[in-house]
């Protein structure tokens, strides 16, 4: 099973939204969402966006908005 995992993380490294789901449309839609969100001002103090692919639900953060 692929799932991936949608992560928008501040500058300390904490994840501030995360989405997970098994569609990777949907996914992809997700990331380009999240790197839209971001302001001008996040993005310099270093706020980032990334999607990644796990193969467990255990490998989600617990925070996680899981779309199945």
């Amino acid at each position: 099973m692929k799932i991936w995992v949608n992560e928008q993380i501040d500058s300390s490294g904490i994840i501030r939204a995360c989405i997970a789901c098994c569609d990777e449309a949907q996914a992809q839609e997700c990331h380009d969402s999240f790197e839209a969100n971001l302001t001008a001002q996040q993005k310099q103090e270093g706020w980032f966006t990334r999607m990644r692919e796990v193969e467990s639900w255990d490998e989600v953060p617990v925070n996680a908005l899981k779309l199945d």
